[in-house]
């Protein structure tokens, strides 16, 4: 294996935590109705945002990662009886600046302390990376946030995995790519990074070409895994 000089990291579900916006309004007074079904409406939010991405990519019909997070949204809270506009702006409101795991400020920093050059690859819009960055503060650990909007489609084409070489001149052996998502990590790995799959929920490996190389349930030993 070739020395790791590059890490980069898928953002949400990795770095930030998308269930903490429904989380968070469920626990403010008030929302007894939304509190009895916020897990379901995190998950079926979290799951429709992600096939609506790569069902748009498939039939090449793309747009931000925020109309997106916002159609996810709507049907999430229609199947849960909650078509509540100020409900729904609310928590579009606290999805834009999504908190951070705890671990990953000083998880980026011994990265960058060692000198690995750091990013994020994202299905995310610029605007939604700048402000999830900003709210968490690790801008000043990372040397660029990278957004598919560059390339107009979502992850997994290799188009968005193309995007780390050319930002960072390094070969594909030379990057450890982090991902919560194991489907990311497995067409990442088949891609020809060296792969970490951050296994939060204890899921089952998905059934694709590639397998992550490595898996954990968080993000402390990455600069382990990275040689740091």
């Amino acid at each position: 294996m070739t020395r790791i000089t590059t890490c980069i990291f898928d953002a949400y579900g990795t770095l930030f935590d998308v269930a903490a916006a429904a989380r968070e309004l469920a626990g403010q007074p008030g929302r007894q109705a939304f509190a009895e079904v916020w897990i379901q409406v995190a998950n079926d939010w979290r799951l429709k945002q992600l096939q609506y991405s790569w069902l748009r990519a498939v039939a090449r019909d793309h747009c931000d990662f925020w109309k997106v997070t916002g159609d996810g949204l709507d049907w999430a809270l229609e199947r849960a009886g909650l078509q509540d506009e100020e409900l729904r702006e609310a928590l579009l409101g606290l999805y834009w600046n999504l908190s951070a795991y705890p671990e990953v400020p000083d998880m980026l920093a011994a990265l960058k302390g060692a000198g690995m050059q750091t990013g994020i690859l994202s299905n995310g819009s610029p605007e939604m990376l700048s402000g999830a960055v900003d709210s968490a503060g690790i801008g000043d650990v990372l040397d660029a946030v990278l957004s598919v909007e560059d390339v107009g489609v979502f992850k997994p084409d290799v188009r968005v995995y193309d995007m780390v070489g050319q930002r960072f001149g390094c070969a594909p052996g030379d990057v450890l790519f982090v991902s919560a998502n194991g489907w990311d990590a497995s067409f990442a790995t088949a891609y020809g990074f060296d792969t970490l799959w951050v296994n939060r929920g204890g899921e089952p490996m998905d059934r694709l070409s590639g397998k992550p190389r490595r898996e954990a349930r968080d993000l402390t030993g990455v600069p382990e895994l990275a040689g740091v």
